[in-house]
Formats: structure tokens, sequence, C-alpha cells
């Protein structure tokens, strides 16, 4: 079998979000944890940039990977605490809920049926793709962003309640 270059670049992409990923909720220093979400991130604005989905990718590089990340490490990054030692009833109560999520997300991946895309290539005209990005119907996005947008400010929020309580 052989591999091509954007086949092995994926799978080092892939590796790196994985094993950056455990050691982002395995590390028990916070400051440690922020800096391998932060590889995390970038892995993934990589992968991105290989599907050349280089908008998605830009805007993982500068809102989570420059804006969320940078301002947790600001705000963790005066003392280098350890973390708390988690209890076991919690710690498998996580696994539990690791698990299940994880079956969940095969369960619904193996049972959906992938319908083939009718995209025609060609110019789309700027009306079509305003309609698409602002509209409340299937397919179309306002919904997600503002889904996003408050997912940032109660990041951003709870940064600062974090950093109130020194």
């Amino acid at each position: 079998m052989n591999i091509t270059l954007p086949q092995a670049v994926f799978l080092f992409l892939a590796a790196v979000i994985v094993v950056c990923s455990i050691l982002t909720v395995t590390t028990k220093r916070i400051l440690r944890s922020a800096t391998y979400l932060l590889f995390v991130l970038f892995a993934t604005a990589g992968i991105y940039f290989e599907l050349n989905y280089s908008f998605l990718g830009a805007v993982q590089l500068t809102v989570y990977a420059g804006g969320i990340i940078v301002l947790s490490i600001l705000l963790t990054s005066s003392d280098n605490k350890k973390a708390d030692k988690i209890k076991n009833s919690k710690f498998f109560a996580g696994i539990l809920a690791a698990v299940g999520g994880a079956a969940l997300c095969i369960f619904i991946t193996l049972t959906h049926s992938f319908p083939v895309s009718h995209f025609v290539p060609g110019e789309i005209n700027q009306k079509v793709i305003g309609t698409a990005l602002m509209g409340t119907e299937k397919y179309q996005y306002l919904l997600p962003f503002e889904v996003i947008s408050v997912l940032l400010l109660a990041c951003i929020i709870g940064g600062i309640l974090i950093a109130r309580k020194r």
C-alpha cells in the first residue's frame, strides 16, 4: 500500500490531535493543559487547510487558537498550579460519559446514510451565499453562528470568573 503525501500529513495531524487531546485532559498542570489544547487546535486547523477549507482554517487559528487559548494562558500563567486530585466517583462517571459518548457517535456514524452531494462546480452568485449564511432554513447557517457566539461569550465570562477568584 502506497501512502501519498496528503495521507501522511493527515495521519500525522490526526496522531497529534489524539495524543495532545489525551495529554490535555490527563496533565495536572493547568498551563500545560492549555498548551496541549493549543496544539490540538493548530492540528485541527492544519486538517482544514489540507482539505482546502482555508477560511475555516483561518477562523480556527484566529478565534480558537489565537483568542481563547491566549486568553486562558494569560489568565492561568501567573502561578503554575497543579490540578486537584479527582475523586474516584467523578473519575468513573467521566469514563462512563466518555465511553457512552463515543458509543453514541460510532452508532450514529455507522447507521447514518450519507447522501451523495449534488454540488455542481461553477460560479455561485453572492445572493445565494448570503442567503445560505444568514438564513434559518435547512442547510443555512445563522443558528450555528449564534450558538458559537454564545459559546465564546460563555468562555470569556468563565475566564474572567476564574481570574477574579484569585
